[in-house]
């Protein structure tokens, strides 16, 4: 995991992000190396970068191979301060990431035990199931100021749904009355959401 990322960079990739550039106001910082007292080597930024649409980036030009990029988001983690880091038992860098690492580009639907089940698949095809361990949360758009939605992948790293991913999801809505606590005491408000996994998702509030 040095800055040697010899792989054909611009080779196909299944987003098409040969002809895509990256935001030029998102550019890595120069990189650094230290040694760290337990022998790993601390790389600094290794001018690796994740856009908002989940496509991977080396020196602005798009990472093409997508087994290269499943390599890289198995040692991804991000710390307690929202940095982003490679990490192996030799190395450790840091990346940066636009919004969230991964896309979840596909929802299924299925019964188990009575409960609705929403099953996601990623950009790099992992599969994740929305539960008490993977919940999905709405955020917004800082641009637009659209809702964003996201799932929880796994340690701190989430997957945006895409919108066609995020409509499919609506159409599952059902109407909840939820107890919420006001200064004026608890109210009943009428909120919509999503089941899975015997866990109800909140998705805004219905007035």
């Amino acid at each position: 995991m040095t800055n040697k990322l010899n792989d054909n960079t611009s080779n196909s990739n299944p987003s098409n992000s040969q002809t895509k550039q990256v935001n030029p106001n998102f550019l890595p910082k120069k990189s650094e190396t230290i040694q760290l007292s337990d022998g790993q080597t601390l790389c600094g930024d290794l001018e690796i970068q994740i856009d908002r649409e989940g496509l991977w980036f080396y020196h602005g030009s798009p990472i093409g191979r997508k087994e290269l990029i499943k390599l890289f988001a198995s040692v991804l983690s991000m710390d307690e301060n929202g940095r982003y880091w490679l990490t192996t038992p030799a190395e450790k860098g840091e990346i940066l990431v636009e919004d969230v690492p991964f896309q979840a580009v596909e929802m299924n639907v299925y019964e188990k035990n009575k409960q609705q089940i929403l099953s996601f698949r990623t950009n790099i095809d992992e599969t994740i199931i929305a539960d008490i361990d993977h919940p999905i949360r709405i955020g917004n758009n800082p641009e637009t100021g659209e809702p964003s939605p996201y799932i929880m992948v796994r340690d701190r790293l989430e997957a945006r749904l895409t919108r066609a991913v995020f409509y499919q999801m609506v159409d599952l809505g059902v109407e909840v009355i939820m107890e919420s606590e006001q200064e004026l005491g608890v109210i009943n408000e009428k909120v919509f959401g999503v089941w899975s996994s015997g866990q109800f998702f909140q998705i805004g509030k219905l007035t």
